[in-house]
C-alpha cells in the first residue's frame, strides 16, 4: 500500500484571508466546513491525489450555475469556439456535478504520475469520492450523487473546442455511461463504474490540466466556483489579470442581469475568500491578484518546482505561439515538467519556448 500523505497547511498570517471564515451577512461562513481535515479518515484509490481540473470546461462554460433544474439549451461563442450545451430531462450538469470529474481527472493524473496507463473507465469507491470532494457522506448526499451522475451523463455537449491539439466538431455527453456495481447493506451506492467521455480522456492523456487549490471543495456558491476557475486559467501564477466585466460574466455563463452580477462581484471582493487570488473592482475592470499562496500545494504535492523563464524567454514565447496565453501556457508547461520526473533542463527558457512553438504548430490560433 502506498504511504500515506498528511496534507498539512502552511499559510502566510499576512494572508489569512485566503481562507477567511469571517461570517457572511447572513451569519453563515463563507466558506463550507473543511468536513473531513484528517486524510487518514478514508483511504482513496489514489489517497494524494492532487486536484487537478480540464483546461478546457475552465476556459468555457459548459456546467450550469443553477441550483434548481435548469433545462435550458445553453450556445457559448467567443474568439472562434463555439458551446451548445443541451440538457436531459434532468436538466443541465451543474457546477457542483463536475466534483465529480475533478475527481476522477485527479485519480487518473495521479495514476499517470506513477507509470499507469490511464484507462476511461474508472471504479469509485462512493464514500470516498464524497470525502474527497468535502461532501456530505449521509443518505442526501448519496441522492445527490446518483442525480449528479444522471445530469453528467444525460447532458449533451456539441463543440469544435481543440482537445489535445485536434479541432473536431463533435456531439458527447459528459460521461458515456455509469452503474452501481455494489451497494451497501442499506441499498446507498458504495461502488461505482463510470466511462467518461473520449474527448474528457483526450484531455487528461494530454495532460491539459491545471492543480486546483483544495479549498475550492469550500466555495458555498455556484458563481465563486466558476470565477476562481477562470482566475486560476488566466491569471495561473502571474501577479495579476484584469478582465472587463461584461467579458467576465459572459466567461461564467452567470444568466443575471449586469447590475445582479456586479452585486455578486462586489459581495466576493469584500469577503476576499477566494483561494490564490484576492479580487478587487477598478471601475469596469475586475482585477485578480496572486495571492502568492500557491505554495500550499507545494506542501501537499512537495517535488512540485518552477523552472526560471527569464523575460526575454516570454518574448519569444510570445512570438512562436501568437494567440496564446504564454502564462497559462507556462503553467501547462511546467504541470507537464514536473509531471513527467522534472527531467534537466540545460536552458528552461529555451525548453519553453520550444514547448510554445509545438502547441502552436499543433494547434493555431488564427
Amino acid at each position: 500500500m502506498k504511504p500515506r500523505i498528511k496534507a498539512t497547511r502552511q499559510r502566510n498570517p499576512e494572508l489569512a484571508l485566503t481562507v477567511s471564515e469571517t461570517p457572511n451577512v447572513d451569519g453563515r461562513s463563507v466558506l463550507l466546513p473543511e468536513r473531513y481535515p484528517t486524510p487518514d479518515l478514508f483511504i482513496c484509490d489514489v489517497l494524494d491525489a492532487i486536484p487537478k481540473d480540464d483546461m478546457a470546461s475552465m476556459e468555457h462554460p459548459i456546467f450550469s450555475l443553477a441550483t434548481k433544474p435548469d433545462r435550458r439549451i445553453f450556445r457559448y461563442e467567443h474568439n472562434g469556439n463555439t458551446v451548445e450545451i443541451v440538457p436531459s430531462v434532468k436538466g443541465l450538469a451543474t457546477i457542483h456535478d463536475k466534483d465529480i470529474l475533478i475527481y476522477c481527472i485527479s485519480q487518473l493524473i495521479a495514476k499517470m504520475n506513477q507509470g499507469e496507463q490511464p484507462n476511461r473507465t474508472l471504479h469509485l469507491t462512493a464514500r470516498d469520492l464524497l470525502v474527497w470532494t468535502n461532501r456530505q457522506t449521509d443518505g442526501d448526499g448519496y441522492k445527490r450523487l446518483r442525480s449528479a451522475f444522471e445530469r453528467l451523463a444525460g447532458t449533451r455537449i456539441t463543440t469544435n473546442i481543440k482537445a489535445d491539439g485536434e479541432e473536431i466538431t463533435e456531439g458527447f455527453g459528459l460521461i458515456n455511461e455509469w452503474r452501481i456495481v455494489r451497494k451497501t447493506n442499506s441499498g446507498q451506492m458504495s461502488e461505482i463504474k463510470v466511462t467518461l467521455s473520449e474527448w474528457l480522456f483526450r484531455m487528461i492523456e494530454g495532460r491539459s490540466v491545471l492543480t486546483l487549490h483544495r479549498d475550492y471543495f469550500r466555495l458555498r456558491k455556484p458563481l465563486e466556483r466558476r470565477i476562481y476557475e477562470l482566475a486560476r486559467k488566466h491569471c495561473g501564477a502571474q501577479e495579476k489579470w484584469g478582465v472587463s466585466i461584461e467579458i467576465l460574466q459572459k466567461k461564467t455563463g452567470a444568466s443575471s442581469h449586469i447590475r445582479v452580477f456586479r452585486s455578486m462581484l462586489r459581495d466576493l471582493a469584500i469577503n476576499n475568500h477566494l483561494p490564490d487570488y484576492a479580487v478587487e473592482i477598478n471601475s469596469n475592470t475586475v482585477i485578480f491578484r496572486n495571492r502568492e499562496t500557491m505554495d500550499t500545494v507545494k506542501v501537499i504535492e512537495p517535488k512540485l518546482q518552477k523552472p526560471f523563464v527569464d523575460p526575454e524567454g516570454f518574448h519569444d514565447a510570445r512570438g512562436v505561439a501568437p494567440g496564446y496565453d504564454v502564462y497559462a501556457l507556462y503553467d501547462e508547461w511546467v504541470s507537464w515538467w514536473n509531471d513527467s520526473g522534472q527531467p534537466e533542463l540545460q536552458n528552461p527558457s529555451a525548453a519553453f519556448v520550444g514547448f510554445c512553438r509545438n502547441r502552436h504548430k499543433r494547434n493555431p490560433i488564427r
